[in-house]
């Protein structure tokens, strides 16, 4: 296995930089509502292919890392940017705030990438990988059309939120209330424009330099740029997470679960995956959040059970 560690980081930007430029193809999907951005690589003779549903306020871009491993081991990968983040188009006047008016929508999106884009330039086996709100995307596509997909890696996915000192019943009920009453375009409180955070209070990763490298890329291309969610994202979301747990996976499922994640509430995963068929669970210890993101403890053995869990498909 191909692996890129955090030592030699710094000695492979150049590589990474050039194959992000030079040997992914990207481009812009038209929908009904606006225009998605995405990218794709495909290695001669590559065994499978990965299309990957990215977390809440993340762009392909930031998968540099990761897409440029994936190919180097000889994977077909695919990537699409979210609407209302990254490239792809945004709701509102205000480009920061995250906003979604149904978590179908989203699915809607993927599918016509999937079908218009993906299906065009691959026909062999493809593998779903989901990342936090991704995730959530991820699993609700592979429900509706379990056709398209060998199987689903979820890495830390959004099956709850959570809501801090807030009981997750009052916030469903704060959420929908406000949105009853107004549009739901505002930033639920708490939340506001993009602002970068200092290493040492992220919630994201222990790896000061994959965060590093994060943070300086959305510094330089501000258009990535997303701030917090809106009341209307907030109860889009409660409404889908409430929908996928009692869902249950068609096709083979991976759940990686980060010990330390302050993002997602990992409690249901136990319960989600004790009633699937095919399903696997497995815990990484002291990892928060992004464990694509994380340190090379983390992120290896990540990787690791990642490709071995294609492999076996």
């Amino acid at each position: 296995m191909f692996y890129s560690s955090e030592a030699l980081l710094s000695k492979n930007d150049e590589a990474i930089d050039h194959f992000w430029h030079q040997d992914m193809t990207s481009d812009f999907l038209e929908t009904k509502h606006g225009k998605l951005f995405y990218a794709y690589h495909l290695p001669y003779r590559a065994d499978y292919a990965i299309v990957i549903s990215s977390g809440r306020i993340e762009a392909a871009q930031k998968y540099q890392e990761l897409l440029w491993e994936l190919a180097r081991n000889n994977v077909a990968v695919f990537i699409v940017d979210h609407q209302g983040q990254g490239r792809s188009y945004r709701h509102l006047q205000d480009t920061h705030k995250g906003y979604v008016g149904h978590f179908d929508d989203y699915k809607a999106d993927l599918h016509q990438f999937i079908t218009q884009v993906v299906n065009r330039h691959w026909r062999g086996k493809k593998i779903l990988l989901g990342h936090s709100m991704g995730g959530a995307i991820a699993l609700d596509y592979v429900c509706s059309y379990p056709e398209e997909f060998a199987g689903i890696f979820l890495s830390a996915p959004m099956l709850q939120i959570h809501t801090g000192s807030t009981k997750p019943w009052l916030a469903k009920l704060w959420a929908s209330t406000v949105c009853t009453l107004t549009s739901g375009d505002n930033y639920v409180p708490g939340h506001g424009p993009y602002a970068e955070v200092p290493f040492s209070d992220n919630e994201l990763t222990h790896s000061q330099e994959r965060y590093r490298r994060f943070r300086a890329l959305y510094n330089s291309y501000p258009e990535l740029q997303l701030g917090g969610v809106t009341f209307k994202w907030l109860n889009a979301a409660f409404k889908a997470i409430d929908k996928l747990r009692k869902s249950e996976c068609p096709i083979p499922l991976f759940i990686a679960a980060a010990e330390k994640d302050t993002v997602v509430d990992t409690s249901p995963y136990a319960d989600f995956i004790h009633v699937q068929n095919y399903g696997i669970l497995k815990t990484y210890q002291g990892a928060k959040h992004e464990l694509l993101c994380e340190h090379d403890a983390v992120r290896k053995a990540l990787l690791r059970d990642l490709l071995n869990f294609c492999n076996q498909l």
